[in-house]
């Protein structure tokens, strides 16, 4: 079986990851029949496996028409799909199997980075989406949310509709955090309710709403308002606009950002910023889905989906008296968190490839890549500046580099300057979150290396496991 299963590297960590769960670990709720379309027959042959071990009943594809084939003659509960099949696009098969028989649940799998179809699978109705190389944990979690959620009523689980996604800005990284937050935008892509994007500054807030309004009305205006970047005077008048000699030096006519943003989106950046008189005249503006220009009478009907984020705890602010608390509700209908870097520290070698890939050429520079040793300590850091900070530490260093490839020393130097930085009252962690985030960089120096890692941290490895299980700490993708 083994010598069966050596023509894929991929499904060789797989397989190394399998043989240390137990077969029993997960109760059978509910035996399912699941269908498996994926063209690497090796990674079908050890999933159907696995799975008929757990009690269900498996028939596995390599083709998308293969699949369908198989779906057509039988009913099944749960399918697995691959993204890039031969023949047919994965999500062709999702829409198809989604509109033939909707109760089934269907999950994508892929080893590429694509938010689109991220966003795009959801809104088909996929029930998850998990990328390779497949954690055989991650698959039997899956299957057992699977198997719950069929023994509910149908009622409970969101029905979806097939609108086609829009063209998003790609956000980089495979971290469940990433994944889950991309299928929240593709959940609230169905919708136009105010959105509320939450997330420490350098984060991506931006990517985020812009990644929604892409998925949610493509072509339409996308108009930014950064409320801490405008002078409180002249924020208004960017806002609604004003009229011609509505005050001194209003010599013409001014449209404001919430009329330029028409059927599309306006998103108010740094929303916590805004002046408190200002929350007001915006809190009226939502209320009645209407505004007048400075100096009109005339009103303007709103007509663009309202986004806001900020850095800040609005909710803190509204105890505080600094924030008003019925604009914080009409703006949170629903909140997107945006997590920090180090809370993915995984995806670090993904942004690297991501941003050094378009620095090259603005830098006009030929960089091929980065040491193992730099990368580790990129990941071994805890950015305070989130993915904006890791972009600038890239662009200083590959300034400074003169080879093809960034060095140690090169990558320590443009740390540099950030690293000794005094830190802010509300940048103090805990003393659990300060040990959680002191082993996960200890684990990545080391490349997860459970026994050089506890010498570092002078504990047994039967401690540092036993740290690694409470705080769910998790290796990167095809880390043995």
């Amino acid at each position: 079986f083994l010598a069966f299963l050596r023509g894929s590297s991929c499904l060789r960590v797989f397989v190394v990851k399998a043989v240390c769960i137990s077969p029993t670990r997960f109760a059978i709720l509910y035996p399912m029949k699941i269908l498996i379309i994926d063209d690497d027959r090796a990674l079908g042959r050890s999933l159907q496996l696995h799975l008929e071990r757990e009690g269900h009943t498996i028939a596995t594809a390599a083709t998308g028409n293969e699949g369908l084939a198989a779906f057509a003659a039988n009913p099944f509960d749960l399918a697995f799909v691959d993204l890039k099949l031969p023949d047919l696009s994965g999500l062709e098969i999702l829409a198809r199997i989604r509109a033939a028989r909707p109760e089934t649940l269907a999950v994508m799998i892929t080893g590429t980075q694509d938010t689109k179809a991220t966003i795009e699978a959801v809104r088909l109705g996929a029930f998850d989406y998990i990328r390779k190389p497949l954690d055989l944990d991650a698959v039997l979690v899956t299957v057992e949310k699977a198997a719950q959620s069929l023994k509910r009523p149908a009622s409970a689980r969101v029905a979806l509709d097939s609108e086609t996604a829009g063209r998003p800005h790609e956000i980089v990284g495979g971290d469940p955090k990433i994944i889950d937050m991309l299928k929240q935008v593709g959940l609230l892509s169905q919708s136009r309710i105010p959105v509320l994007i939450e997330g420490e500054t350098g984060t991506g807030k931006e990517l985020v709403a812009r990644a929604l309004h892409e998925a949610t009305c493509p072509g339409k205006p996308f108009v930014a308002l950064n409320c801490s970047a405008v002078v409180a005077t002249l924020l208004e008048s960017e806002l609604f606009g004003h009229a011609r000699g509505a005050f001194t030096g209003a010599d013409t006519e001014k449209v404001g950002r919430l009329e330029l943003a028409a059927d599309g989106t306006i998103f108010f950046d740094e929303i916590g910023d805004m002046a408190f008189d200002l929350q007001a005249k915006l809190l009226r503006t939502l209320q009645e889905r209407e505004f007048e220009r400075v100096g009109s009478v005339k009103p303007i009907p709103l007509r663009a989906r309202v986004m806001a984020a900020t850095h800040r705890d609005l909710e803190a602010m509204v105890k505080e008296g600094k924030f008003r608390e019925d604009l914080f509700y009409r703006l949170a209908v629903s909140t997107v968190r945006v997590p920090p870097l180090r809370e993915r520290r995984g995806d670090i070698p993904q942004l690297v490839n991501h941003i050094l890939a378009r620095l090259g050429p603005e830098l006009h520079k030929d960089i091929q890549g980065l040491e193992e040793a730099a990368l580790r300590r990129l990941q071994a850091y805890d950015w305070p500046g989130n993915v904006r900070e890791l972009e600038n530490v890239l662009t200083r260093a590959a300034v400074l580099e003169r080879g093809p490839a960034l060095r140690e020393d090169t990558v320590a130097t443009a740390m540099g300057r950030g690293l000794n930085r005094a830190a802010r009252p509300d940048e103090i962690k805990t003393l659990r979150d300060a040990e959680k985030d002191h082993v996960e960089t200890a684990l990545y120096a080391t490349g997860w290396n459970i026994t050089q890692t506890a010498t570092l941290l002078d504990i047994s490895p039967t401690t540092l496991r036993k740290k690694i299980a409470d705080y769910s700490l998790t290796p990167p993708p095809g880390t043995r």
